[in-house]
C-alpha cells in the first residue's frame, strides 16, 4: 500500500483514545446518554458503533446488569465499551462468556483499564502509528491471550473497513 493511502488511514485514529475508568461518569447515564457517551469516543473507529437498541437489547441478554433507576453506571459502560468493539467480531453468547471470563479473573476497573491499554496498543501498530506491539502487565494468562486474539481480530476488521471506506471515497472523487 501507498504512503499517501496509508497515512490518510492512519490520521483517522491518530488521536483515538478510550476514557479508563476513574475517567467514566461518576453519575448514572441514561439510556440516550450512555448511548451518546459511547458514541461519541467510538466514531472515529466506526459509524453507529452502539445504538439505544442494542443496549437495550444487552440488558436482556444479560451481558449487562438492568439499569439502576434507568441509569448506567461506570461498570456497564465500561462493558458497554468492551461490547461495542468486540460485538463485531464475536457471537452475544461469546461476548456473554468473555465477560463472565473478565468477572472471575479480575475486577472491573483492572480489566477494563487493560482492556483499553491493550486496545489502543494493538490499534496503533495495526495502523502504522507504532512500529511493535509492547507487552502490556506483567504477568501472562491465558485470558489475557484470549482477549488479546479478540481485539487483534477486531482491529484488523477495524482497519479494513476504513481502508475499503478509503478505496471507495478515493473512486467517487
Amino acid at each position: 500500500m501507498d504512503k499517501k493511502k496509508k497515512a490518510a488511514i492512519a490520521a483517522s485514529i491518530q488521536n483515538f483514545r478510550l476514557p479508563r475508568y476513574q475517567e467514566l461518569p461518576d453519575v448514572g447515564l441514561y439510556l440516550e446518554q450512555t448511548t451518546r457517551y459511547i458514541s461519541e469516543y467510538l466514531t472515529p473507529l466506526q459509524e453507529h458503533a452502539i445504538t439505544s437498541s442494542m443496549i437495550s437489547n444487552y440488558v436482556k441478554k444479560e451481558l449487562i446488569a438492568n439499569p439502576v433507576k434507568k441509569q448506567y453506571n461506570k461498570e456497564q459502560i465500561s462493558h458497554l465499551f468492551f461490547i461495542a468493539i468486540i460485538k463485531s467480531v464475536v457471537s452475544i453468547d461469546d461476548l456473554h462468556t468473555l465477560i463472565e471470563l473478565q468477572k472471575s479473573t479480575y475486577p472491573s476497573q483492572i480489566a477494563y483499564d487493560y482492556f483499553c491499554s491493550e486496545f489502543e496498543n494493538i490499534l496503533f501498530f495495526v495502523f502504522g502509528l507504532k512500529d511493535s506491539i509492547e507487552s502490556i502487565g506483567t504477568e501472562e494468562s491465558d485470558e489475557k491471550m484470549i482477549l488479546r486474539n479478540a481485539i487483534i481480530t477486531a482491529v484488523h476488521k477495524i482497519y479494513l473497513e476504513k481502508y475499503l471506506a478509503y478505496l471507495h471515497d478515493a473512486k467517487s472523487k
